[in-house]
């Protein structure tokens, strides 16, 4: 079974480029795998993350909250609730 997730991020304008350069490498082996795993989209001022994973890696992968504590500074609050990112994640339904 996989999942995918979809994360909304809304950089400071000053640290667009240096935030959209910190989430490509991150992703980078994913972005670059045949098929590929992961996109990066651009929409208005935000910057969206879609990334497919098999279920067994999403449940052990930590690595991203920790990486978003470290690009936290570049971001700009949603609101109260979501901070600085905007995540929605949920299991691929296969054709029957």
């Amino acid at each position: 079974m996989k999942k995918m997730s979809i994360v909304r991020y809304k950089p400071k304008p000053e640290c667009y480029d240096e935030f959209l350069e910190a989430l490509q490498t991150l992703q980078n082996e994913r972005a670059t795998a045949v098929p590929p795993a992961a996109w990066t989209l651009k929409k208005d001022d935000e910057i969206i993350r879609v990334v497919i994973r098999d279920l067994e890696e999403f449940s052990s992968d930590v690595s991203n909250t920790n990486w978003l504590d470290t690009v936290r500074h570049l971001l700009q609050e949603f609101n109260e609730v979501d901070r600085h990112s905007i995540p929605l994640t949920g299991e691929i339904v296969e054709p029957a």
